[in-house]
């Protein structure tokens, strides 16, 4: 599934990805199974009806 039809599944901007980043390393981030990850840390951070929550309380290191 690309990043656009990921997008519209979790009603989120794809140009949001362009101001995003990881707030624990600012490492550049994606959209991963319904759910924002650094591509530097690995962390991954929950998208809560269509709105990422970065805070770095609620990430979450890969299983």
């Amino acid at each position: 599934m690309d990043l656009s039809t990921l997008c519209v599944e979790v009603s989120m901007n794809p140009k949001m990805f362009d101001i995003l980043c990881c707030p624990v390393c600012h490492g550049d981030v994606v959209l991963s199974d319904h759910e924002i990850a650094c591509v530097k840390c690995q962390l991954r951070y929950p998208i809560e009806d269509g709105i990422p929550v970065m805070l770095i309380e609620r990430a979450r290191k890969p299983s």
